[in-house]
């Protein structure tokens, strides 16, 4: 309770709380409004709470899961914070400009991110070396402007299990696109947007720097935990591997596997021997035992 406490005093100096004007309201936003103050909306910190925690919980499992969760910020106030935010995390992030069909065609957007890839290859490794200074300097102008647009997401070589939206009003493309997809949308929902467009809605102020800065930084220490989570459970499980596989086990398999493989060779040669050996000895017998047989009682006789 206490923790509540301090994040809602926290919420509360950031700012959190302001809304937009009455007039530019969504009436969908009703159960998110606290009161009216100078005809301006407050929002509820209690539901921003609830709706922290709970897109907090969710992010976690998506990481801790391995999945990778994009960030989208393209607003003046977002870009630089969401930015250094979604690097800590190594997670996607758009801040420049949503580029139609970065999701639905993701296809088209890799081998964007490719040509990009490769003309910066190009560029270090000394490829373009003979080429002219005019052309040099037009290449490195394309590298720059798909770095600005495309360099967030340039390490994602599939489209991400969610989205997490600073203003999923301004960002409608995006939240277009996710939706079709079946994407997990998380969001910060300002009280001039509907909150029923995000799985995960967060209540609060979409405006300012503070608010956006607080809110981003909890998601972000709770997917930094959901890996630190996989991370252990990978050094875990490599601990336990050895173990089970010890130098002295997989001698002795190597062993029996030589032994069985002995056997099975053995047994079939000695299939090819014993056959043909059989009948010569029959044959050989028989002559003899034929012979002495014939001798023998027509001797009698």
């Amino acid at each position: 309770m206490e923790n509540n406490t301090s994040l809602q005093q926290q919420l509360l100096e950031a700012g959190v709380h302001f809304g937009h004007l009455k007039k530019k309201w969504n009436p969908k936003m009703l159960p998110y409004i606290f009161a009216e103050k100078k005809g301006i909306h407050i929002i509820d910190l209690n539901k921003t709470v609830e709706g922290m925690q709970e897109a907090a919980a969710a992010l976690k499992s998506i990481a801790k899961s391995g999945k990778k969760i994009m960030f989208v910020a393209t607003k003046k106030q977002a870009k630089e914070i969401v930015t250094e935010a979604a690097k800590r995390v190594n997670m996607p992030f758009v801040t420049e400009r949503w580029l139609g069909g970065m999701l639905t065609n993701f296809n088209t957007v890799r081998k964007s991110v490719k040509k990009m890839q490769s003309i910066e290859k190009m560029l270090n490794d000394g490829t373009l070396d003979s080429i002219t200074k005019k052309e040099r300097l037009t290449l490195t102008r394309d590298r720059d402007k798909m770095e600005k647009v495309l360099g967030g997401i340039a390490q994602i070589s599939r489209i991400p299990a969610a989205l997490f939206m600073v203003d999923i009003g301004h960002e409608h493309i995006a939240l277009a696109e996710a939706r079709r997809l079946n994407i997990t949308t998380f969001g910060m929902v300002d009280t001039n947007c509907d909150p029923n467009k995000v799985e995960f809605a967060i209540p609060s102020n979409d405006d300012a720097t503070k608010s956006i800065a607080i809110i981003t930084n909890y998601i972000i220490a709770a997917i930094a935990e959901g890996l630190t989570e996989r991370q252990a459970e990978k050094d875990e499980e490599a601990e336990e591997n050895p173990e089970d596989r010890s130098p002295d086990s997989i001698k002795f398999d190597l062993g029996r596997d030589e032994e069985k493989d002995r056997r099975r060779g053995s047994t079939p040669a000695g299939g090819k021997v014993r056959g043909p050996a059989g009948p010569q000895k029959r044959r050989v017998s028989g002559t003899g035992a034929g012979g002495s047989r014939t001798g023998g009682p027509g001797g009698r006789r």
